[in-house]
């Protein structure tokens, strides 16, 4: 497996993004409705929330889920005083890498 080196700065911005996904994550959790919501939706519960958080793309998967509904990802950004691009944009630094073109 090759892996390409990381420009200078993406290792930071990618520990921003993935504790802005914790802190989602958290957030959903404090209110019933939303992580029941949100749990449906992922198939996830407590017996296997755990280990999913130790896969590839799980903290993309939160954030996707956020930016996904636009009422969810405005009351997220409001009650932690963040931008909804700002969320936005972490759940692209998290995502699949683009294609690289010939």
């Amino acid at each position: 497996m090759t892996m390409t080196p990381r420009k200078a700065g993406e290792g930071r911005q990618i520990d921003r993004a993935e504790a802005m996904a914790i802190d989602a994550l958290g957030w959903l959790a404090g209110e019933t409705d939303r992580l029941e919501r949100f749990v449906a939706l992922s198939g996830l519960g407590p017996d296997n929330l755990r280990d999913a958080a130790a896969t590839p793309g799980f903290f993309a998967a939160i954030l996707d889920y956020l930016t996904a509904n636009e009422k969810l990802l405005m009351a997220f950004a409001v009650e932690t005083r963040r931008r909804p691009e700002e969320v936005a944009r972490a759940a692209l630094t998290l995502g699949d890498p683009p294609l690289s073109q010939p």
